[in-house]
């Protein structure tokens, strides 16, 4: 008995497609959340137009206090007003999306509308991802330590897979930052902006009367510290009494003079076991021992994440050594490759296997995963980030009072979308949508912000 099943239909035909209509869903689906918090809390400050890429601010800092009273009739020595200045470059960045005439006509979605949503969304994560990693030049660093023995560096972080063993985020490293800023003098948001904020004994403050006008800081972490923090009953209860004083998106609530907001784009960085090189003859590398260091950037967000150990010295011969590497195979990632002649590398290796055009033409960076590359000599001064200890995970919290850090912008947030036909392509067989910024982060006082590293008792995998 001849049956016909569905099997029938799917294939085949005189196309080659069989005779069952495909469905595809009209609308596109959501993408991945990512909470933008850290660009906001900067001053905008606008750098001229004629006046160079280069701002610069300048502070005069207070003046010693007298150590004795006068003497009748002697004028005294008297202070020097000193200077302190810090500045910023602005650099533009910028990128675009390209498409043909023939994917615009032939395929379901409107794909000038969705290039134009995405577009819009990278300028916005690159700013976040940009002010974050300026942040990450900040000077004052409180390492967290489970059993109050100094930690020292990044490194010596250790997760021993407890709260009793594991340097994680607690009140009690929020509180020895606390103390710190408090008696620097960090300025707070909220908070009285006199050099010399003089209280007034019964007057009720702003904040008596309304809970949001109290002055505080602001703690800018990772949803995994957040956890952390989270197992602390005092802390819980806390941020659930100032869920309804909220003043800031994806705030958690507010403890011990600080607002704490979270965002998945704060940078991590996870230390993995060293990638080593073989030594050989295609290069310019002189005679001597060599170090190489690989560092591992997730794509879409472009920051080294993933810090491999220094190597072992790598016996070079001269003078037209080189150095082969073979950087990991990982899903997502690409690489870059640093050498150096200590086990301090500064400095990315020089290798054809690098970009083809812009500021990394010819450096080992942004190198595909899995790819085996040959290093031919020193390129371009960069520092890798430090490395945290073979499989532990380190997450900066940021703590950040007023005017820590500005935003210098040179030139406005700009898009083009481009339509039409024109001499570069006169058949109007391209449609080019993109975007630029001239802009840079400041940091405005050194004193201002802090940041604790941490590790975190939870991951972001499903297990």
């Amino acid at each position: 008995m001849a049956v016909n099943s569905s099997s029938n239909f799917n294939s085949g035909g005189t196309y080659g497609t069989g005779d069952v209509e495909p469905y595809i869903q009209s609308k596109v689906m959501p993408l991945v959340q990512r909470q933008l918090i850290a660009y906001q809390f900067g001053d905008m400050l606008r750098l001229p137009k004629g006046r160079g890429t280069t701002y610069a601010a300048s502070r005069y800092d207070r003046l010693n206090l007298p150590a004795a009273p006068l003497s009748e009739g002697v004028p005294p020595v008297g202070e020097s007003m000193p200077l302190a200045q810090v500045s910023a470059v602005a650099q533009q960045w910028g990128d675009k999306v390209t498409i043909t005439d023939v994917a615009e006509f032939t395929i379901k979605h409107p794909l000038f509308q969705v290039a134009t949503e995405l577009v819009a969304m990278q300028m916005a994560e690159t700013l976040e991802r940009n002010t974050f990693n300026n942040l990450l030049a900040g000077t004052q660093i409180n390492y967290a330590s489970y059993d109050g023995t100094a930690r020292g560096s990044r490194a010596g972080i250790r997760n021993g897979g407890t709260a009793a063993t594991s340097d994680i985020l607690t009140p009690h490293e929020i509180n020895r930052a606390m103390g710190a800023l408090y008696t620097i003098g960090a300025p707070q948001f909220m908070g009285q902006m006199e050099q010399d904020a003089k209280i007034e004994a019964g007057k009720p403050s702003k904040a008596s009367s309304d809970p949001r006008g109290m002055q505080h800081y602001v703690a800018l972490m990772h949803p995994l510290p957040e956890q952390d923090m989270r197992e602390n009953a005092t802390v819980v209860t806390a941020w659930s009494y100032s869920d309804i004083n909220r003043l800031y998106n994806n705030e958690l609530g507010e403890w011990g003079g600080t607002r704490f907001c979270r965002s998945n784009m704060v940078p991590f960085f996870v230390g993995v076991a060293a990638v080593s090189g073989t030594a050989g003859a295609a290069g310019n590398l002189a005679t001597g021992p060599y170090f190489v260091q690989v560092t591992g950037l997730p794509a879409q967000q472009n920051y080294e994440q993933r810090i491999y150990q220094v190597s072992g010295s790598i016996a070079v011969t001269g003078p037209n050594g080189s150095i082969s590497v073979t950087v990991p195979t990982l899903a997502g990632y690409v690489f870059n490759v640093y050498i150096g002649t200590t086990n301090s590398p500064v400095n990315l290796g020089l290798s054809t296997a690098g970009p083809t055009s812009g500021p990394l033409q010819g450096q080992a960076a942004q190198i595909p995963s899995g790819s085996t590359i040959t290093i031919t000599g020193i390129g371009a001064s960069q520092v890798p980030p430090a490395a945290p200890a073979t499989g532990v995970t380190v997450f900066p919290t940021f703590i950040i009072g007023k005017n820590a850090y500005g935003q210098v912008m040179l030139d406005d947030p700009k898009f083009t979308y481009l339509k039409t036909a024109d001499k570069s392509d006169p058949l109007n067989q391209l449609r080019v949508i993109g975007w630029k910024i001239f802009y840079g982060t400041l940091i405005e006082n050194q004193n201002f912000l802090m940041r604790i590293e941490s590790t975190s008792l939870f991951t972001s995998n499903f297990q």
